[in-house]
């Protein structure tokens, strides 16, 4: 394996970096919309016609009947009334005809059949003229033969299937699909079929970039995963451009010993870009090979997801003769600091919530490899080159993955982390569609100082008061001062230490701490809180415990970090500990309540996760899982 170093060709503004692949693909020819091929109407939904489509024959292409009844020269009924009905004799003077038949040569109206009343079996009377052309679809009334019926460039819709093959039509000319060549690269990636082993990662960037070639009229081809090895991926990349318009390299593309994407475009084709000055997604790779363009993807999930929105979409988009999709966007509140790289233009994943009168808008993780960041972002703010960041606080313009309904219909939760309020989500979501719930694990202190700034419709608190023994009435008091809100109890759950399976190290209680490594919750976190008062009772100070200070914002953190051997223990609720197959020392339970304030009882949203709390079906799902007691869900604590 070759270990020669990748370094970075440049590192340019989003801006030229386009610009560059644009010039290559129009030396080339290949800037222009893709060519046409005809698909039959049933093939053809959402795809975009190549040329326009004109009329063949007429529709309806005779005069029809557009009643049943009796077709009539419209001069045959004049005079009649309710007291002198005229009668027309059958079929001579009224011909029998159904709906969508041809009117019959000679007659220029239709009388409804419950307009007539028989006499005998020859004759009909009415009681009311018609005029000409009365109850009669003309020919060409929809479609005139030559007229044009859809334009080029259109996606087409269900009844647009309908109007092209109304006027004779049963093939359509649309745009090809853009052929592109998925290659995951990596002596590491297995794929999502198989159970990982340590240094192993699941493949699953080419599941994200497909499903985004899909959205943007393209067809994709997964190649077989590829080793780090220089001319095996040489060779693919040479293979794929043999009949694909796109060919797109997963991961290899940073500046380590094995990231071989940037010297493979250079040797078999022309390097146009290494480096885009974006975050995430630095270490872009555009270059042209036998005509055809590479991009090479960052192999970080956000930073591929990016680069998907930002490079790959928009050349699909103008391979099928569409604009980008304007999405929509909206104005809100930084609710929290925001710093930037100053020479990039910085992207980042927000959660947007709508709170009262604010729009707020809340920056998620930013760890390049954090996949959930995508599953829970509303929007995508944009911190554009040389600006340093954002305060809070700052008025800001979000582009939109979600309509502005969904905002308004979502329960912003903040405060103390806890499993079940996904699953009350997840009911909320079942049970009255429309409506969802996000939570940001701020800690309970940290939730009711959200309330107090009007940053939340709840907020999950377990703060306990040592000289009370009392939960959450005293800090709200103190916190939220006169702001007048509900507190209900959620549930009591149970408290204890998690520890390795089979418990190796014989942790019985709070007064092993001091011999074993901790991780701890964050400052203000009720968990946390509890621990000090078990700490300060026995005599225990912070220093004597190693990990005191590391502090993770959920217990399924703290869960994992004793999973993964990083530390033997941490304090946390019991389903945690179950979860990650892991020993527990139970140490007692606790009352997690939510808090509301009372402006907000009535939204419709608040109300339907106030009557969650008193559903036989979500009590019962509660009340399964390990650890947790529904006694007094739904009561509330008097202040």
């Amino acid at each position: 394996m070759d270990s020669e170093r990748t370094i970075y060709l440049e590192d340019i503004p989003m801006g030229e970096a386009l610009a560059r692949l644009r010039a290559a693909l129009e030396a080339v020819g290949k800037w222009a919309p893709l060519p046409a091929e005809l698909v039959s109407l049933d093939e053809a939904l959402g795809r975009v016609t190549a040329e326009p489509v004109w009329a063949r024959i007429s529709a309806p292409h005779y005069h029809a009947a557009a009643m049943d009844g009796y077709a009539v020269r419209a001069a045959d009924t004049r005079g009649a009334t309710e007291t002198r009905p005229v009668r027309l004799h059958v079929p001579e003077q009224a011909q029998p005809v159904n709906t969508g038949a041809p009117l019959p040569e000679g007659t220029n109206a239709v009388i409804m059949v419950e307009d007539t009343q028989a006499v005998g079996d020859d004759a009909i009377e009415i009681r009311a003229p018609v005029v000409p052309w009365q109850h009669v679809r003309m020919m060409g009334e929809d479609i005139v033969a030559t007229e044009l019926v859809l334009p080029a460039n259109h996606v087409l819709r269900p009844y647009d299937l309908g109007a092209i093959a109304g006027c004779g039509h049963v093939q359509v000319s649309v745009r090809r699909l853009a052929r592109v060549a998925i290659l995951p690269t990596g002596s590491e990636l297995v794929p999502p079929t198989t159970s990982p082993r340590p240094g192993e990662v699941i493949e699953y960037n080419s599941v994200v970039l497909g499903a985004q070639v899909r959205q943007a009229w393209g067809t994709f081809t997964r190649w077989p995963m590829l080793p780090d090895d220089l001319e095996a991926l040489k060779a693919a990349i040479v293979e794929a451009t043999a009949d694909h318009d796109l060919v797109l390299v997963l991961a290899g593309s940073s500046a380590g010993t094995r990231d071989f994407t940037a010297r493979a475009v250079r040797e078999t084709g022309a390097l146009l870009v290494h480096g885009v000055a974006v975050r995430p997604g630095h270490p872009v790779i555009m270059g042209m090979v036998n005509d055809t363009p590479v991009i090479g993807v960052p192999g970080y999930p956000v930073s591929a997801a990016l680069t998907g929105e930002l490079f790959i979409r928009p050349l699909l988009y103008r391979w099928a003769g569409q604009p980008a999709p304007r999405q929509e966007r909206i104005r809100g509140t930084l609710t929290r600091k925001l710093t930037s790289p100053t020479g990039d233009d910085d992207f980042v994943r927000v959660a947007v919530g709508q709170v009262g009168e604010r729009t707020l808008v809340t920056p998620l993780s930013r760890g390049a490899g954090v996949i959930t960041s995508l599953v829970r972002a509303d929007g995508l703010l944009h911190v554009p080159r040389f600006s340093e960041g954002l305060d809070a606080g700052s008025d800001v313009e979000v582009l939109l993955y979600r309509s502005r309904e969904e905002i308004e219909q979502t329960v912003v939760a903040v405060g103390s982390h806890d499993p079940m309020l996904d699953l009350l989500g997840q009911f909320l979501a079942v049970r009255f569609p429309g409506y969802r719930l996000v939570s940001a694990n701020v800690g309970s202190l940290g939730g009711l100082v959200a309330q107090r700034r009007g940053e939340a419709h709840l907020s999950g608190t377990h703060l306990l008061d040592p000289e009370t023994g009392e939960y959450n009435v005293s800090y709200i008091r103190r916190t939220l001062g006169n702001l007048p809100v509900q507190v209900v109890t959620f549930v009591h759950r149970e408290q204890g230490l998690i520890v390795a399976p089979g418990n190796p190290l014989g942790i019985r209680s709070f007064d092993d701490l001091p011999r074993v490594r901790y991780v701890n919750r964050q400052r203000g976190a009720g968990t946390r809180v509890l621990l000090d008062y078990e700490l300060q009772r026995r005599g225990i100070s912070p220093e004597q415990i190693e990990g005191y200070d590391r502090e993770e914002f959920t217990h399924l953190a703290v869960a994992a970090a004793v999973a993964s051997g990083s530390a033997d223990c941490g304090l946390g609720i019991r389903n945690a500990a179950m979860a990650l197959e892991l020993d527990f020392v139970p140490v007692g339970y606790e009352r997690y309540d939510l808090v509301i304030p009372r402006a907000f009882l009535d939204l419709p949203m608040i109300q339907h996760v106030l009557s969650l709390l008193h559903d036989d079906e979500f009590r019962a799902a509660v009340a399964a899982q390990p650890g947790y007691e529904i006694t007094e869900m739904g009561r509330t604590v008097s202040l």
